[in-house]
C-alpha cells in the first residue's frame, strides 16, 4: 500500500523556505507581466518559460511563452529515492 504524501512536512521543510518563496514570486511575476502583455491568459495552455532555467532571471531575453506540454519536458528531471 502507498504511503500518503504529508503535505504540511512538504510545506514546511521545502516550499516555506525563503528561497522558494523568492523563486515561485519571481515566477508569478513574469506569468503576470505576460499576461498583461497579452502574450497569454489565464487558463490557456501557454506558459512563461525561463530559457536559462533561473526562475529569478525575469530579463525579456530570458523568458519564452510556450505549450505547456512543452515546457513540463524541458523542465530537469528529479530522481526519487526508493526504498
Amino acid at each position: 500500500m502507498p504511503r500518503q504524501r504529508n503535505y504540511k512536512k512538504e510545506y514546511k521543510q521545502y516550499h516555506e523556505t525563503p528561497i522558494q518563496k523568492k523563486k515561485r514570486a519571481s515566477r508569478n511575476k513574469a506569468r503576470r507581466a505576460a499576461e498583461k502583455s497579452g502574450l497569454v491568459s489565464k487558463g490557456g495552455s501557454k506558459q512563461v518559460h525561463h530559457k536559462n532555467m533561473n526562475p529569478l532571471d525575469n530579463s525579456p531575453k530570458n523568458l519564452a511563452v510556450i505549450e505547456k506540454r512543452r515546457n513540463v519536458r524541458m523542465q530537469p528531471k528529479t530522481k526519487r529515492k526508493r526504498k
